[in-house]
């Protein structure tokens, strides 16, 4: 009787993982309704309304029965094994043809649409496109576009994605809970209600595509001067909404972080932090942990909110008129009132917290002296629709090319299986920014760590999608409070010694960057009772 040899002396047994013959079916049903998806790209196949509703559905049933087959059939908790010994998600072949494959779909969709089948000028759509077109009609009433198949592909990777990670972490409930989160976000207010609204639109009624959970500066483009007089036209419902986006942003944008942290939003609301956490979190222990990574991170995305501040303020700028006697918002004030609430928020954050920030209080008045230059120089030597030497709209699609499209889609998303989940937020996303601002200088939210239980296993920073070193505050039972922490939860999912916690807590002893004490410097009891 013959044995087949195991000659690995690997201790992770990479050779022990493989795909069972159900997982095998799964897959190869989901394989089937891509491969629809594909025949009608290239008009190699005859579908109609069916079609579209038998592709989707292969490709959800597949996802969801490997998943399904993947994680039931063990006990609860995470499992994580093997996934250094797995190409897609080890930087590997099958990884880098991944990440090829999104990336090209991505600059496809943004700056090829008619390869996809979009119709030009009101022709009829072809290829993909036409194959959405009988979902788009029944949920708006018209021709799909390259935005609605984009949309609806995202939404099913939310959804199908979503319930993997619902088996995977379904012993715990923090994860469960701001998963169904992201999927109702995604599916009703990212998806639904806006194609619901598009319905609704006449002659005599017109709002503009609207996602009513992405939030300024996350959508840039919200304050251009259609998108305004198309909502102000609109009337109550119009202006309400346009309320409510200034409202988002000076009111309940900040009431929320200091309540819960940037989790509320980052991983609890987001579009793009909702595809991180379900289709890429096989990838969250890719992202980059070294220092050099995280003084790029803060350099660049901090860069990006300032010329996001910037292009926000020149957009508004170039449709205000100068006449105070027909407009009470003219160019002037508009520009004073911007330079006045950034003094404000200056002042205040180097008055009260400037300790806070230590080195980086340097770097915000660096940004903030740019800004206030660049509106001093559009005061005096901006004309009509040109911002000192460039045309605004020139500087419009450049910003939305670059940032809009390059960063957040291509590389974003793209990249997923070579840097990770969080390249976006972690080094783009202007909304991250203005989030982790606030929670850094004033929020109630913390990772709490008890240093005495942690046995360095390295968990919590293999798993940080955002590149922070946890282990590090861990072992010296240091609170963590850092901008760019989005409250996930992983971390403390991962602990095999229930060391780290999120809590919301008030302000004092949140940041204690000397918790690890030798000798009798300190009367112990003391401090106990003044926490």
């Amino acid at each position: 009787m013959s044995h087949k040899l195991n000659h690995s002396l690997s201790l992770a047994k990479p050779d022990a993982f493989h795909t069972s013959p159900k997982q095998k079916i799964f897959l190869a049903v989901g394989v089937i309704g891509f491969f629809m998806l594909v025949l009608a790209l290239f008009n190699m196949g005859s579908f109609s309304a069916w079609g579209f509703s038998l592709a989707i559905a292969l490709i959800a049933i597949g996802i969801g029965g490997f998943a399904t087959n993947a994680y039931l059939a063990k006990p609860a908790g995470i499992k994580n094994d093997g996934v250094w010994f797995n190409s897609i998600s080890s930087r590997g072949l099958l990884g880098w043809l991944t990440g090829m494959v999104l990336t090209l779909f991505y600059i496809v969709l943004y700056f090829y649409p008619h390869l996809l089948g979009l119709g030009a000028d009101g022709a009829a759509n072809t290829g993909l496109i036409s194959f959405f077109d009988p979902f788009s009609k029944l949920l708006n009433g018209g021709p799909a576009s390259q935005w609605f198949v984009y949309g609806t592909l995202y939404t099913l990777a939310i959804l199908a994605f979503g319930y993997k990670f619902l088996l995977k972490y379904r012993h715990n409930r923090y994860e469960q809970l701001r998963t169904y989160s992201v999927m109702f976000f995604q599916l009703g207010f990212a998806f639904l209600i806006p194609e619901f609204m598009s319905r609704l639109n006449s002659e005599n009624f017109s709002l503009p595509y609207y996602d009513l959970k992405n939030i300024w500066p996350l959508n840039y483009y919200n304050f251009e001067q259609y998108r305004v007089d198309s909502m102000i036209s609109a009337g109550d419902v119009g202006l309400g909404i346009l309320i409510f986006g200034v409202a988002s942003i000076l009111i309940i944008t900040p009431i929320l972080t200091y309540k819960y942290g940037k989790r509320w939003y980052c991983s609890w609301v987001c579009g793009c932090g909702g595809l991180a956490e379900t289709a890429g979190d096989p990838f969250r222990h890719l992202s980059d942990k070294t220092q050099a990574a995280w003084k790029i991170e803060r350099w660049v995305v901090h860069s990006v909110l300032v010329f996001v501040v910037l292009m926000t303020t020149a957009v508004i700028y170039t449709y205000l008129g100068y006449d105070a006697e027909k407009y009470w918002l003219t160019k002037d004030i508009f520009l004073f009132l911007v330079a006045g609430l950034l003094t404000l928020v200056f002042a205040l954050v180097m008055i009260f917290k400037r300790h806070e920030l230590g080195k980086d209080a340097k770097f915000g008045a660096i940004g903030y002296f740019v800004i206030i230059l660049f509106l001093i120089g559009m005061h005096y030597f901006s004309k009509e629709s040109n911002l000192f030497l460039f045309e605004a709209e020139t500087l419009r699609s450049s910003y939305g090319f670059l940032i809009g499209s390059i960063f957040s889609g291509v590389i974003g998303t793209g990249f997923y299986p070579i840097f990770g989940n969080r390249v976006w937020c972690r080094f783009g996303c202007p909304m991250a920014a203005i989030l982790g601002f606030q929670q850094r200088m004033l929020s109630r939210f913390r990772i709490t760590t008890n240093g005495g239980q942690c046995i360095s296993c390295g968990n919590c920073s293999t798993y940080c999608e955002m590149g922070i070193d946890v282990r590090a505050y861990a072992q010296k039972g240091e609170n963590i409070v850092r901008s760019s922490c989005v409250g996930c939860g992983i971390c403390s999912a991962v602990c095999p010694r229930g060391v780290l916690k999120l809590e919301n807590d008030s302000m004092k002893g949140r940041i204690n960057a000397n918790e690890i004490l030798l000798g009798n410097d300190v009367n112990l009891m003391d401090l106990v009772n003044q926490k």
